[in-house]
């Protein structure tokens, strides 16, 4: 695996250049679909720090008031199946309309057939739950920043039907 930190401070063109390549390896459908829940989680979080990781499984943009990754409350998990938007302690999260799914420990999940769904009020409660039970609350003010945390040298596909990335 290769790891990437903010050791080497990069422009934040650079950044998104680089994220645009890894949403690009998905098809048009679930491209779209991450540019749009990009879009809403940014818009709800404008302050959150988007931690990116194209690994073996999935790509993952993670939303959290700091820089660490354990600090995190909600990614972006997306596979040549789909999107899905992960509570990262979302099995403490009160669901009264039983929309989450998972049966782990900690992470629960809600799959995305469209950005629409995290308008939903249900969807919203759960959003702001989240972030109400943040051990980090989220800046008040100031810019989020992309930071690239990891990418993978062999992944899955990101298309259905496609054949694994060469190393």
């Amino acid at each position: 695996m290769i790891a990437l930190r903010k050791k080497a401070a990069r422009a934040p063109a650079d950044v998104e250049q680089q994220l645009a390549g890894f949403i690009d390896k998905f098809e048009p459908r679930n491209r779209t679909l991450i540019r749009a829940v990009r879009r809403a989680l940014r818009k709800r979080l404008p302050t959150a720090y988007e931690l990116a990781y194209d690994n073996y499984n999935f790509f993952v943009i993670g939303y959290s008031p700091t820089e660490r990754p354990s600090d995190a409350i909600l990614s972006i998990a997306a596979s040549a199946t789909g999107v899905g938007l992960c509570f990262l302690y979302g099995a403490t999260l009160r669901d009264p309309a039983k929309i989450l799914k998972g049966s782990g420990n900690q992470t629960r999940s809600i799959h995305l057939e469209s950005a629409d769904v995290l308008a939903r009020p249900d969807v919203e409660s759960l959003i702001a739950a989240a972030i109400a039970q943040s051990r980090t609350p989220f800046r008040s003010t100031g810019r989020r920043q992309l930071i690239v945390r990891s990418v993978s040298a062999k992944q899955r596909p990101r298309r259905r039907g496609a054949s694994r990335t060469p190393i």
